[in-house]
């Protein structure tokens, strides 16, 4: 907090945790796969790179209805949207060329695992947050 009185808060928006958990039993362990599968078949594609990047940026609302979390800057009675500054957008792109693309899918992989285990559940999760920094670097 600075001595100006503002507060960054960071907030989620998820529903409850019974809601999700039933998501996951029912519909986000298969339709997560499905999802992963149609967004590397895009990422083949020159064209469906920017709609396959899309996809797997929001595999945590696909998995669980995960949403991701907003930093929210509070000055008085007025609120704004906070956004981490971002690496250069060319190093971000020499990245996912070079490591993303093929480190994400191990690592999606591995998640999906854990979360299929039960036990490693929690994990998985978070895994599947991270999916976005490990595919481009982007910062949340």
């Amino acid at each position: 907090m600075e001595s100006t009185g503002t507060v960054i808060v960071e907030t989620k928006r998820n529903p409850g945790c019974l809601l999700q958990l039933l998501w996951f039993a029912f519909i986000g362990i298969w339709l997560s796969q499905i999802w992963m599968v149609v967004a590397w078949l895009l990422m083949v594609t020159i064209i469906g790179i920017p709609l396959g990047i899309a996809m797997l940026n929001n595999i945590s609302k696909v998995i669980a209805l995960r949403e991701p979390t907003q930093r929210v800057m509070v000055r008085g009675s007025m609120q704004q949207a906070m956004e981490p500054p971002q690496v250069n957008f060319f190093i971000r792109a020499l990245y996912f060329l070079l490591v993303g693309w093929w480190l994400s899918a191990l690592w999606m992989e591995l998640a999906y695992l854990l979360c299929v285990s039960v036990i490693g559940l929690p994990f998985g999760f978070w895994m599947f947050d991270l999916v976005p920094t490990v595919l481009t670097l982007k910062r949340s």
